[in-house]
């Protein structure tokens, strides 16, 4: 796996982990960790957007090799 698409897969993780805090326990851990509204914030959901969509490319990578 390249290095960039093992970089966007730790903001995949860290999303989907936030994903499931806010739907388990209505806990949002960005904004807990950088505040609402803070650029911060909105900086890390953008990377999470993105590495979400570049994470795509592993649905079409083959695995066997």
């Amino acid at each position: 796996m390249k290095t960039l698409q093992k970089v966007c897969l730790v903001f995949t993780i860290i999303g989907a982990i936030n994903w499931g805090l806010i739907g388990l326990f209505d806990f949002n851990l960005v904004s807990t960790l950088f505040g609402d509204e803070n650029v911060i914030t909105r900086i890390v959901y953008v990377l999470v957007g993105i590495a979400g969509v570049i994470n795509i490319g592993l649905l079409f990578e083959d695995w066997d090799n």
